[in-house]
């Protein structure tokens, strides 16, 4: 299972999903931190578990805790995820890859955004499809999906004139720098990224579109650290995520 952590290691991708799954019978734990230091600094961190139940399917459940809405650290409600990969097309060093997601969440916050996200903001339904790519060194991937935003538990409603649908797009590609040569599996893997976010509310005059380049290490070919940061590319859109940092530790236990 190692063999296959560390030479997709490129398809690691730090803001999105790739469409391959990770090992199955395999569990990965997640705790990750995300923030903003303007106007004031506020952070979240997230705990998630992983878990590839074959080589088709694999699913994730998440838990938030941030203060972007009160004073203090507060517990505001988990997601969860399922990915199907419904294509496999491989040659040597290549291969091709198409998967569907879909994804709810429920949270216990103000409605104050006009962005739709289900990493600790929104209550919602997300699904979409992901398309992903390995050349040798490099992974192309790109999706796009359909949100649809619900009223959050504790009385928070949308107020009128908020779109509770979205349209979110991503195009990400990963490159596997280090190391040069493979000797042996225990060797740190260095890979960089870019990914291009974005999201459209229709109808509503709203988007935006974030740059975010990343650096990834992966140790022993079982745990990973992340460091991205999001910046916009240009921005119609009151929203928590712009000019976002991400710190995460990844730790990965194979043949459950």
């Amino acid at each position: 299972m190692a063999i296959t952590i560390t030479t997709y290691a490129q398809e690691l991708y730090v803001n999105t999903e790739p469409a391959s799954n990770m090992a199955a019978r395999s569990l990965g734990i997640r705790v990750e931190n995300q923030g903003f230091f303007k106007p004031e600094y506020k952070n979240r961190s997230t705990i998630e578990l992983m878990y590839g139940a074959s080589k088709y399917f694999m699913f994730h459940g998440s838990a938030y805790m941030s203060n972007f809405y009160r004073e203090g650290q507060r517990f505001e409600g988990g997601s969860v995820y399922a990915k199907y990969r419904f294509l496999s097309v491989d040659t040597v060093q290549r291969h091709f890859r198409g998967a569907m997601f879909v994804k709810a969440s429920s949270i216990k916050n103000p409605l104050v955004n006009q962005e739709i996200s289900l990493e600790g903001d929104n209550s919602g339904l997300q699904s979409g499809l992901i398309f992903t790519q390995l050349m040798h060194k490099l992974a192309l991937s790109g999706s796009a999906s359909y949100l649809r935003g619900f009223d959050n538990r504790g009385g928070y409603n949308f107020a009128d004139g908020y779109s509770q649908n979205s349209i979110g797009y991503t195009l990400s590609a990963g490159y596997l720098l280090l190391p040069k040569k493979y000797e042996n599996y225990d060797q740190v893997n260095l890979n960089l990224y870019v990914e291009l976010l974005g999201k459209t509310n229709p109808g509503h005059a709203q988007s935006y579109l974030d740059v975010a380049p990343a650096v990834q290490l992966i140790f022993n070919s079982v745990c990973r650290l992340d460091l991205s940061y999001r910046t916009p590319l240009y921005n119609d859109m009151v929203r928590n995520s712009k000019n976002m940092y991400l710190l995460r530790f990844e730790y990965n236990i194979f043949g459950l």
